[in-house]
């Protein structure tokens, strides 16, 4: 059979496919800048919100793999082979998001420990998150010929930082708005409850808009595109997934080791900023964390992730262009240099009023990550196994956040007396690493062509 050219897409259908992440992200942005102050709202100590962390990673380390073996087995004439996942993962998250800042009424209620409720709430948004995400990275793999990689995950990047400055500043301006900031000791102010409706809201309405403006390929169109690749019509097996495993290709395996320590840095820096403002730059003691001025660090906290978002979506624009003229490991380790540089750079900045200045770097870093790896990544994938492999390379970003959640606790209390903002440090080390091995990346071209595909360890 004759392969058929896969046809280009206007930035319109880009944009489109793409909308569903501004809901994700801003779900993604709230958990990021809140779950930590809610749990110690809840009453959790710092040393363990690592801990508590590990939900997420863990479940992502299930969930996408089997999401995306599920999706390359799935077609459907109404609803398509990734739309069903973008659904059912995005009601399940919505209310994880209702119900996770309000996990003390819940427990009140049942009468039963509050932080075993947020903790419960925290992994079915975990969970689902990760069920409507991973089908959006196999989307771009599923409906765009390789050379355009780059600027569909670059505009997925955009919209992903959109959703994540809605997302994190959304306290604050709710704050500022009259609406309450305080709240009785273990519960959770209103301006987060509020922020995390208003979440729950706009992730449904921007799932339902990629569904009912994007078409997917049909199977049949598939296997035009590559004619060795199909949709199995065969029942999918999750056996199926560990022989997927051993034969991931060459370029996965060493881009691991660059994700491993990008996202080490990144789930340090989510988890201890909050932490680290309120004792490092407000003098807060760490067991502090239910006064007011715990509660502005928090904002503030939320405020510089929305910075750090603010800034991705400017160099996101960048993208396409540095890695035309650098090389696309060239791009990713210049901007993971940036990130770690502005993660180390908080210590040495005594006044909370330009910890903004940091969140240059990490945003550029964090544009890179959400793109880069993906676009070199592709080229290494059958179509036919795009959703496992995108589900497989997730392991890579979920392994460094669970070593980092079981470890980061006892380094914080043993190393730094329970002020994390060593350990803030020690993540900005980790990104300068990813930047050194991003370098030492093999077999990529100027372009993202990838060599010796077939290359083992």
């Amino acid at each position: 059979m004759s392969k058929r050219i896969k046809p280009n897409l206007s930035l319109a259908q880009i944009i489109n496919m793409s909308m569903g992440f501004l809901g994700i992200q801003m779900a993604f942005g709230l958990q990021n800048g809140n779950a930590s102050r809610i749990l110690q709202n809840f009453g959790a100590d710092v040393h363990h919100l690592s801990w508590f962390w590990l939900v997420a990673p863990i479940t992502g380390l299930i969930v996408q793999p089997i999401i995306g073996h599920l999706g390359d087995h799935t077609w459907s004439t109404k609803w398509g082979r990734r739309k069903p996942y973008f659904l059912i993962g995005a009601v399940l998250t919505a209310i994880g998001l209702v119900f996770l800042p309000n996990s003390a009424s819940v427990s009140v209620f049942l009468a039963a420990g509050v932080l075993l409720f947020a903790v419960l709430f925290l992994a079915l948004m975990d969970a689902s998150i990760n069920v409507v995400m991973e089908p959006f990275r196999a989307l771009v793999g599923d409906m765009l010929p390789k050379h355009q990689g780059t600027i569909g995950f670059s505009v997925q990047t955009i919209i992903i930082g959109i959703g994540a400055v809605i997302g994190s500043s959304m306290p604050l301006w709710l704050t500022k708005l009259g609406v309450s900031n305080m709240a009785p000791v273990g519960f959770v102010p209103d301006s987060v409850i509020y922020s995390f409706y208003i979440g729950a809201v706009v992730l449904l309405l921007t799932i339902l808009y990629t569904i009912f403006t994007t078409k997917e390929y049909s199977p049949a169109e598939f296997r035009e595109f590559s004619a060795e690749s199909e949709v199995s019509e065969e029942k999918p097996r999750l056996s199926d997934i560990a022989k997927d495993f051993a034969r991931i290709p060459l370029l996965m395996k060493r881009l691991g080791l660059v994700q491993f320590f990008s996202w080490f840095a990144l789930f340090t820096m989510w988890v201890y900023t909050t932490t680290s403002i309120a004792t490092h730059h407000f003098g807060l003691s760490p067991e502090d964390s239910s006064s007011e001025t715990f509660n502005q660090a928090g904002n503030l906290a939320g405020e510089l992730f929305g910075f750090y978002n603010l800034f991705a979506i400017g160099f996101a624009f960048l993208l396409t262009p540095l890695a035309r003229r650098i090389g696309k490991k060239q791009t990713h380790a210049l901007a993971l240099f940036c990130g770690g540089i502005g993660l180390i750079s908080m210590y040495f900045i005594t006044n909370p009023g330009y910890l903004w200045i940091p969140m240059i770097g990490v945003g550029f870093a964090w544009a890179s990550i959400l793109a880069m790896p993906y676009a070199m990544l592709i080229h290494a994938i059958p179509l036919h196994k795009m959703g496992v492999y995108m589900g497989i390379f997730n392991f890579f970003i979920v392994l460094p956040q669970i070593v980092n959640g079981l470890v980061g606790g006892p380094i914080v209390s043993a190393f730094f007396s329970n002020h994390a903002m060593g350990y803030l440090m020690v993540g900005g080390v980790a990104m300068l690493l990813a930047g050194v091995f991003s370098l030492l990346l093999k077999g990529i071209g100027k372009e993202g062509e990838v060599e010796e595909l077939t290359e083992t360890l």
